[in-house]
C-alpha cells in the first residue's frame, strides 16, 4: 500500500487533549484523512487551569484553538461536536452534529470530576476541568474579597473570607496555595475595610496524609509549606455533604463562600459507547498495543484508556502519559494504513512527578532524586512551559510568570458575569 492508498484511510480521533493531539500530529504527517472531534473548539492545557482559576494567567494563555494548531494540514477536518455513541459495525462515530465515518478510530476523550454519586455537588463546588469551570471559580473568588469590602457583619465578612479545598492531591495542594498567595501577597493593601491576608483557606482531605502518591519525605514537606502559607490542612476528612456555602465532612463543618472540588476523576463514558465492562474509574482496559480487544481498529489512550507500566502499575493519568500514548496510537495507525509492520505494546516512560504549592516552593520526584524548594519551582516551571504547544504562549507565560513573581501582582484579575451585592446571583454569563 503507497502513500495514495494511507491519504484515502480515514482516522476519527475523539478529542482534543494531549492525547488526541499527539495522535493527529502523527496521522497528518504520515498522509491519512483526519478528523478531530471535540466538544470544544480548542486544546487545554489543564495542569494549569488552576492558575487559571486563580488569575495568574489568562484562558488565551492555556488554551488554543484546534483549527489554529493544524492550520496548515490540508488532510486534517477540526469539528467541534459532543460524541454519543460508536456503531461498531458500521464503523461510524455517533456525535450530536451527525456521524463521521472511519477506518481507525482514537477515542482520547479524558476524564470528568467525579463526586461519589453525589453529581448535585457540583454546582455548589466545581472542579477544574474546562475553561468555564475556570473562569466560574475566579469569578466566586474574587466576588467574595470584592463582597467582603461592603459587608459590616463580621459573621459574613468571615464567611466570605473562606475558602475550602476538597482533595490533597497535586491539584488541590496547587489550587489552595494560590488562594492563599492571592489573600496574602496580590491584594494587599487593596482594600480599605478589612485585610485580605485574614482569609481562612482550608484543605480538606479524605486519606491520612496530602499528596499519597508521592514519598512521605515529598508529602511532609508539601504539608508544613501549606502550613507557612496559612492553609489549614485537615486529613482524614471524608466530605459528606456539600451544601451552597457549607462542607460538612467527618469530624466537622465549615461555613465558606467558595468551594472548589479536586477530589476525584471518572473517565469518559467510551465504554459505555462501546458495549465494554468499565474498568478502574470508569475507564476501557485494552490491549497492551492499546487497541479495544475484538476491535483492532479502534483506540483508546490517555486518561480513557486504562493502562498499566512494565511493572503492573497502572499508567497515570499524566500529560507524558497521554502524549507517548497519542504517539504510539498515530504510529501504529500510520503502520497499518501502510501495510507495514505496526509498533508491538506500549511501553510508559514516566517522566516523573511535579506539584507546586505556591512561590519558591514546590516538589520534584525524577525516579531516585527528590527535590524540594526553589530549585524544585524552577524545574517544575521549566516542564510546564516546555508543554505548551506554541512558542508564542512559552513567551508570553514566561514573561507573566516573571512579572507575577517580581511585582506579586496576577494580571487577569477579571469578574466575568453579573452579581448583586445582596445575593451574589451571577446573572450574566462566563
Amino acid at each position: 500500500m503507497n502513500r495514495d492508498d494511507a491519504a484515502r484511510t480515514r482516522a476519527v480521533v475523539v478529542g482534543a487533549g494531549f492525547a488526541g493531539i499527539e495522535a493527529v500530529k502523527k496521522l497528518a504527517r504520515a498522509g491519512l484523512d483526519v478528523t478531530l472531534v471535540d466538544r470544544t473548539n480548542h486544546h487545554l492545557f489543564k495542569p494549569m487551569l488552576y492558575q487559571c482559576a486563580t488569575a495568574a494567567l489568562s484562558p488565551g494563555e492555556i488554551a488554543w484553538p484546534g483549527r489554529f494548531l493544524f492550520r496548515g494540514r490540508e488532510n486534517v477536518r477540526v469539528v467541534m461536536a459532543e460524541a454519543t455513541g460508536i456503531d461498531r459495525e458500521a464503523r461510524r462515530l455517533l456525535t450530536d452534529a451527525g456521524d463521521f465515518p472511519y477506518d481507525h478510530l482514537v477515542i482520547a476523550a479524558g476524564t470528568r470530576y467525579a463526586y461519589f454519586g453525589n453529581e448535585d455537588w457540583g454546582a455548589h463546588a466545581p472542579g477544574l476541568d474546562t475553561l468555564a469551570d475556570a473562569v466560574e471559580i475566579r469569578r466566586r473568588i474574587l466576588t467574595a474579597f470584592e463582597k467582603a469590602e461592603l459587608t459590616d457583619d463580621s459573621d459574613e465578612r468571615r464567611r466570605l473570607l473562606t475558602f475550602v479545598v476538597v482533595g490533597g492531591g497535586p491539584t488541590g495542594v496547587e489550587m489552595a496555595g494560590a488562594i492563599s498567595e492571592i489573600a496574602r501577597l496580590t491584594l494587599r493593601r487593596e482594600f480599605r475595610h478589612f485585610d485580605p491576608g485574614s482569609a481562612r483557606v482550608v484543605l480538606l482531605e479524605a486519606m491520612n496524609g496530602i499528596l499519597g502518591q508521592l514519598p512521605d519525605k515529598l508529602s511532609a514537606y508539601a504539608l508544613k509549606a501549606l502550613e507557612r502559607m496559612k492553609v489549614e490542612v485537615v486529613t482524614g476528612a471524608k466530605v459528606e455533604d456539600i451544601q451552597r456555602d457549607r462542607v460538612t465532612y467527618e469530624g466537622g463543618e465549615i461555613d465558606a463562600s467558595v468551594i472548589v472540588w479536586a477530589a476525584g476523576v471518572k473517565a469518559s463514558p467510551a465504554a459505555e459507547w462501546l458495549g465494554l465492562e468499565p474498568g478502574p474509574g470508569g475507564r476501557v482496559t485494552v490491549e497492551d498495543d492499546l487497541s479495544v480487544p475484538g476491535f483492532p481498529e479502534i483506540m483508546v489512550i490517555g486518561d480513557t484508556a486504562a493502562v498499566k507500566d512494565e511493572d503492573g502499575d497502572p499508567v497515570p493519568g499524566l500529560a507524558p502519559a497521554a502524549k507517548q500514548m497519542g504517539k504510539h496510537a498515530g504510529r501504529r495507525i500510520a503502520a497499518l494504513a501502510k501495510g507495514a509492520e505496526p509498533p508491538g505494546a506500549f511501553r510508559y516512560r514516566h517522566m516523573g512527578d511535579f506539584a507546586t504549592i505556591g512561590r519558591n516552593r514546590a516538589i520534584v520526584k525524577m525516579g531516585p532524586v527528590q527535590m524540594t524548594g526553589f530549585i524544585a519551582w524552577v524545574l517544575w516551571s521549566i516542564a510546564h512551559i516546555m508543554f505548551l504547544v506554541t512558542a508564542r504562549s512559552r513567551v508570553f507565560v514566561s514573561m507573566t510568570w516573571a512579572w507575577n513573581y517580581v511585582t506579586h501582582r496576577r494580571a487577569a484579575r477579571l469578574i466575568t458575569g453579573h452579581w448583586t451585592a445582596d445575593a451574589g446571583e451571577k446573572t450574566g454569563e462566563r
